[in-house]
């Protein structure tokens, strides 16, 4: 799959046209997958290339700077899930002033007609863009008819009598639903990041910890978990995370520290993907980093028996 940020970036013009959708895609859960499921077969179909339209940062978080709703995925994670979808080219259009204040009808006539020649479009049920959100599926429609291409409306994608989206996700892991997370994502909630150097009072007190930085301004997961850590050559290997801000220490960033059982390799550097598995406990200040170390004793013992049965 190619990644192109940004329509200027668009070197080679799918002259005899292609199959477009339109999104956030945060999390890439299962009623995306239907979406780029039906995007790969239409393009089969037609013998066009796919394109994936999404923005960057998300317009929610352009429009709302001070308390944005967590992110379910960074852009890389999002990109690595979407490239297992047969899709052709991710398209990334930044998010940004000119962008937000662009009318939906030069939207169409500069992204969709002039720079991808789009022959056929899937956009959700509940899809709206341009200026003050002035477009929507009729407009699209109207303007397909005018300018021979099609446009499909995705239905609502739902599971247990409910949409499938990515706010109720958000919400389940906010409160402490990891299984009915995992159900609307059709996989485990997955963190993925580079493990890279932190101040090492982990290993001072015997908890070795791979870091993680989240490369985002929020997360909707906080507390102690059972994990299991994949992209090495032995995987999965099982350990405890803490996602936060490590109050004992006075930290302020939020991050993600994992634990890896009876693990004592180099792996500065390496990409690693952590699925969450079960949530321990809430995130707390200790008295001391006695009463911490004490602590995590307990929550590595805690998720052995987990992963036991």
């Amino acid at each position: 799959m190619k990644l192109v940020r940004g329509l200027h970036n668009i070197h080679s013009p799918c002259h005899d046209g292609s199959v477009v959708t339109i999104g956030n895609f945060d999390g890439v859960h299962l009623g995306h997958q239907a979406i780029l499921g039906q995007l790969s077969e239409k393009a089969a179909e037609l013998k066009l290339p796919s394109v994936v339209i999404t923005f960057e940062p998300h317009p929610v978080e352009f429009f709302n700077r001070t308390t944005p709703p967590p992110r379910l995925t960074r852009f890389r994670e999002k990109y690595q899930t979407i490239r297992r979808f047969s899709v052709d080219s991710l398209l990334c259009l930044q998010f940004n002033e000119k962008l937000a204040s662009m009318p939906a009808e030069t939207f169409i006539n500069t992204v969709l007609l002039n720079g991808l020649k789009t022959r056929y479009l899937i956009v959700g049920d509940d899809f709206r863009f341009g200026h003050q959100r002035r477009g929507d599926f009729a407009m699209l429609q109207a303007a397909g008819k005018k300018h021979d291409f099609q446009v499909v409306n995705m239905h609502t994608f739902a599971i247990d009598g409910a949409r499938v989206s990515s706010t109720r996700i958000r919400a389940a892991l906010t409160n402490n639903d990891l299984s009915a997370a995992e159900k609307l994502l059709g996989r485990p909630y997955r963190i993925s990041g580079r493990v890279a150097h932190g101040d090492k009072r982990g290993r001072q007190i015997g908890f070795p910890t791979a870091n993680i930085h989240l490369h985002r301004r929020s997360t909707p997961l906080h507390g102690v978990y059972a994990v299991e850590l994949f992209g090495l050559n032995e995987e999965p290997l099982q350990g405890v995370a803490n996602i936060g801000t490590r109050p004992t220490v006075n930290g302020t960033r939020c991050q993600l520290e994992v634990h890896l059982f009876d693990f004592a390799e180099d792996i500065y550097g390496q990409y690693v993907q952590i699925d969450i598995q079960h949530k321990l406990r809430d995130e707390q200040r200790f008295a001391s980093i006695d009463a911490l170390t004490q602590q995590i004793q307990q929550d590595v013992v805690a998720a052995q028996l987990f992963f036991a049965g």
